[in-house]
């Protein structure tokens, strides 16, 4: 069999996976032990992202042309990726938080709803909270006047003797 043939699959997977995808972030995971990297990938896993370990030239071959491709120039040495579909900022926040207790880990650069970002970028889009987290502070804050002018309404309604129980 051809090294081509062997290649072409592989390439097509990785262009599959990429298909549709949101967000993908590559890392230098070297120097991870074996229950790192476990733990590692059952957080992701358990936040639907796909994380694999590919070869440079597979990656390379597999972003062409793609919204991915600014990623070629950190394909260098060991090189794993995480991909989402889903969530934006999944993939970032998980391999940041973990790359905080395991050091072995080193952020390279990644693409979010099609921006580049390098190492600083990943770290900051890391931070953002998720949108659930967004949706409930902004409804918290739109609930928070409305209660405290019930609660002086109601003070005001029992000084004055008026309030029915």
């Amino acid at each position: 069999m051809a090294k081509l043939e062997i290649k072409q699959p592989i390439v097509k997977e990785i262009s599959e996976l990429l298909d549709g995808a949101k967000t993908a972030v590559v890392v230098d995971y070297r120097g991870l032990t074996v229950e790192q990297d476990t733990n590692l990938r059952k957080q992701l896993r358990e936040a639907g992202v796909v994380y694999r370990v590919y070869k440079n030239t597979m990656i390379n071959f597999a972003i062409k042309g793609t919204k991915f491709e600014c990623l070629a120039p950190h394909l260098e040495g060991p090189t794993a990726i995480a991909i989402s579909k889903e969530d934006v900022t999944a993939p970032a926040k998980i391999l940041f938080n973990f790359s905080k207790t395991a050091e072995a880990l080193q952020l390279k650069a990644g693409v979010v709803d099609g921006t580049y970002y390098d190492e600083k970028g990943i770290k900051v889009i890391a931070t953002i909270p998720s949108r659930e987290e967004l949706l409930s502070k902004f409804l918290g804050s739109i609930q928070s006047p409305i209660a405290s002018f019930a609660r002086v309404i109601k003070e005001i309604a029992e000084k004055d003797g008026t309030a029915t129980a």
